[in-house]
């Protein structure tokens, strides 16, 4: 019995310093980045949404369901690749200027939502 609370006091001190490390690395962040990573989270959470409510409801016209559905989870993965390009921290995209990384994302935004909307028939 003792072992098993000293188990779990050590994974609760491990758990509470990733959560503190990550937390105050995160404070260091840059605002744009913060910006993008809330929009992602949106976008996530607007996903899972729709997800409970076919679940709830059903998923009589299938099609919209699908469509919204991948629509906001290409829309996460576009913002993911934006802050991926954006990040100054990243060698790789150095000489990519932040606003030919928005101009793409807005282009690819467009061309998937144009798909979208030829897939809802």
């Amino acid at each position: 019995m003792a072992k098993s609370t000293i188990a779990i006091s050590s994974t609760t001190k491990d758990a509470q310093a990733l959560f503190h490390s990550l937390r105050a690395s995160y404070v260091t962040t840059p605002t744009n980045l913060k910006i993008i990573d809330l929009y992602v989270l949106f976008a996530i959470m607007t996903a899972l949404i729709q997800i409970c409510y076919m679940a709830i409801v059903g998923s009589f016209p299938f099609n919209s369901f699908l469509s919204g559905v991948l629509s906001c989870v290409g829309t996460a993965v576009l913002a993911v690749c934006l802050r991926i390009q954006v990040n100054k921290e990243n060698k790789e995209f150095k000489d990519l200027a932040p606003e030919r990384a928005f101009a793409d994302f807005v282009l690819c935004n467009l061309v998937l939502h144009l798909v979208i909307m030829n897939f809802l028939g």
